[in-house]
């Protein structure tokens, strides 16, 4: 890899568009700030490298390749469509099967190029758009405004993106006076807003806009593989460590909103369940009393640096709600920053005794949040150091001592961690065989086997999954089923089903160049015992819940140029024979309790308000109307909500009442009905006699189904 670093190729020239000449040749080398550097060069060679010989896919650079970098490159700078005009597009055609002969020989410039043009193009929007504030806006007029993405298309001219930006304006404001705040706050949050788009697009480096442009490259090829400049690595490295004094959730931008991907088990978001899964960020206020800063279409290091801070200090966060998304009211919650702690990420065990009217059998419940490895400690030789298959076993020790029947393993938005740990983990609950087959780039398959002959747990075992699953979560959910050692329950896990490694590119290249930073690269995939993947699909569970129809285009099923499902040769294990059947009859039962079940149809109810919300593609900017659509909405969820308590025998509530959050934590619908599923198991596995007063035909497999001890 030195030697291919030493030959970075002298940069071709390139005709070069009319509207990138307008504007590059404007700026001097002295005035633009945006200049080619040395370690861009050298980092885009050894990352060309990597990607043609050492990712998964090695996917030639080729014209097609350079059509998806080009196309994705203008996606990321303008995923609303509200900034290039189409004749800039038409200007940039000139790169569009270019890009892989640029890449090869590190000529950066054209990428440079389009973000100045992009650079100038939002100063000329932000600037109309600040302009439109001077005016007044009718909102009895009957018109709406059309939510945009990279399905619509650039505007043909002006005339059209003015009227777009007017509209996108009116909206703003629309919003903004819905929330409750004055005219005049509200036009002052806007002009914040608009300005403030211009100034960050003034203030990415070169190394801003080279991470830009090179990762338009990187997930051109694969969506998980991406290049961290050395200020981002920076900050990979710190969340990585979970040394981040912060709110403990996963942050990314989606067009113009910073959104919630995921909550960190233990962190204060955890801890207060007042920040949920999807629900939008949109400003940010530090302490109890200073103004909240508007963050709509901030970078995300950005917006992380405003939510980062001391412990124990206060963060405000202003969110719009998955429930209602871009098109609803804002809410305002407060977080008490606090590091993530591994106690409160540990595994955590409970009971469940089933309710009156079904067999009196008493359920085991460990909560795995994560799969974690303290390696510092275990290197230290530490022997008592913390680990998920350690906890785990010693709670099974300690829920069979209070008279466990049988056991529910809870991944619901575990998104995974130590891939040993998971094999070991598995280990818990089979006596030996392979676990998981890890297949690199060169296609050699490694197959990882439980390391340990012996078994913590024979009985009844279910496993509860839901779409944030991932990754190891996956590997052991996988592995249960395969061997059909227990029950997989609840909805299609997230896809996750490949390895990454993070790169340091300095080490390929002598002590005096500077920092280039870091390449995380995929490396491997993961497949199951039975030759599955657990890519792109996940695990689908043996009984679906009612919830996983939202999961459809959830997880990796939603990335684009995310890996495809495959399979290989299965492993040698020996599935259990007997789950099968029992399986069969534990979802007749489960279906039909389904039918009158308060709790889903509570569960299904939500769900389908969210999916109507996200179908919306336009809004009235008639105020009245928007006022009486949110109002609307927010007495149907206070009627959804008021009939689950009252099926609940509980008081009803109004729907903006602090009680709202809590009477969903009062009651963990999914793992009732989980439990409920365990005990039928438990009472089927008794024997084929049992079975055959719950299924009909096939007496001949019936009649050699063993017991099962």
């Amino acid at each position: 890899m030195k030697t291919t670093s030493r030959r970075l190729a002298v940069a071709l020239s390139a005709t070069i568009a009319g509207a990138v000449l307008s504007v590059a040749s404007a700026l001097t080398p002295d005035s633009d700030p945006l200049l080619v550097t040395r370690e861009h060069r050298q980092a885009t060679g050894l990352i060309v490298h990597l990607m043609t010989n050492y990712h998964y896919l090695k996917a030639p650079l080729d014209d097609g390749l350079s059509r998806q970098v080009l196309q994705r490159y203008l996606d990321s700078l303008d995923p609303n469509r509200l900034i290039f005009l189409q004749s800039d597009i038409a200007g940039f055609e000139v790169y569009r099967e270019r890009l892989d002969d640029y890449l090869r020989t590190s000529y950066l410039k054209p990428g440079f190029d389009i973000f100045k043009v992009f650079r100038t193009r939002v100063a000329e929007r932000a600037e109309f758009a600040n302009q439109l504030l001077e005016q007044s806006f009718d909102f009895t007029v009957e018109e709406a405004y059309e939510f945009r993405d990279e399905n619509a298309s650039w505007p043909l001219s002006l005339d059209e993106m003015k009227d777009l930006w007017r509209k996108r304006v009116k909206n703003d404001l629309l919003s903004l006076l819905l929330t409750g705040r004055t005219e005049e706050q509200a036009m002052e949050t806007l002009r914040q807003r608009y300005s403030g788009i211009e100034r960050r697009a003034n203030q990415l480096n070169a190394d801003d806009v080279y991470q830009l442009f090179i990762n338009a490259y990187t997930t051109a090829v694969e969506p998980h593989t991406s290049y961290f400049s050395p200020r981002t690595s920076e900050n990979f490295n710190i969340r990585m460590s979970l040394s981040l004094e912060g709110i403990g959730a996963a942050l990314q931008t989606e067009n113009e909103y910073t959104i919630v991907r995921r909550i960190i088990p233990g962190g204060p978001a955890d801890m207060s369940k007042n920040l949920h899964v999807d629900d939008l960020i949109i400003g940010v206020g530090q302490g109890s009393e200073e103004p909240i800063v508007d963050v709509i279409s901030w970078r995300l290091e950005d917006v992380v640096d405003l939510i980062r801070g001391p412990k124990d200090t206060v963060v405000r966060l202003e969110v719009l709600r998955k429930d209602s998304g871009s098109k609803g009211p804002s809410e305002v919650i407060t977080l008490v920053r606090n590091k993530i702690k591994l106690e409160e990420q540990a595994a955590k065990k409970s009971t469940l005794d089933l309710p009156e009217g079904s067999p009196s059998h008493r359920i085991g419940v460990i909560n795995l949040p994560t799969f974690y490895l303290d390696m510092a400690a275990m290197a230290r030789g530490d022997r008592n150091y913390r680990s998920t298959t350690r906890d785990v076993r010693e709670l099974i020790q300690a829920l069979e001592g209070e008279g466990m029947d049988g056991l529910i393993i809870d991944l619901r938005g575990n998104g995974g961690g130590s891939l040993v740990e998971a094999t070991e983990l598995t280990g818990l609950f089979i006596r030996s065989g392979p676990v998981v087959q890890v297949k690199d780039s060169s296609g050699s398959i490694k197959i990882n086997d439980d390391p340990d002959p012996g078994i913590a747990y024979d009985g009844p075992l279910l496993v509860l999954v839901d779409r944030q699953s991932a990754s190891a979560s996956e590997i052991f959910a996988g592995a249960i089923q395969d061997y059909r050692r227990g029950i997989v329950v609840g909805e299609p896990t997230y896809g996750k089903g490949t390895v990454q490694n993070v790169v340091d590119l300095n080490r390929f290249v002598g002590a005096d160049v500077g920092n280039l930073g870091q390449l995380k690269v995929t490396i491997a995939q993961f497949f199951r015992v039975s030759g599955d993947s657990t890519q792109h699909r996940g695990v689908v569970p043996d009984i679906v819940l009612p919830t996983a129809f939202e999961g459809e285009d959830q997880g990796e099923r939603a990335l684009k140029n995310a890996l495809p499902w495959a399979t290989v040769r299965a492993a040698l294990y020996k599935p259990r024979p007997e789950l099968g059947l029992m399986v069969e009859a534990v979802r007749a039962r489960h279906n039909s309790r389904m039918l009158g079940d308060p709790g889903f149809q509570y569960l299904l109810a939500e769900a389908h308000a969210r999916d109507a919300v996200e179908k919306i593609t336009a809004v009235s900017l008639v105020e009245e109307r928007r006022k009486q659509e949110i109002e609307t909405r927010k007495q149907a969820r206070e009627t959804r909500l008021n009939q689950f308590r009252q099926a609940r025998g509980l008081a009803p509530v109004a729907a903006d009442a602090v009680e709202d959050e809590e009477s969903e934590e009062e009651f963990d619908v999914v793992l009732d009905e989980a439990a409920l599923i365990l005990g039928d198991l438990i009472e089927f596995s008794a024997g084929p006699e049992v079975l055959r007063a719950n299924l009909e035909g096939a007496p001949s497999a019936l009649d050699t189904i063993p017991n099962v001890h």
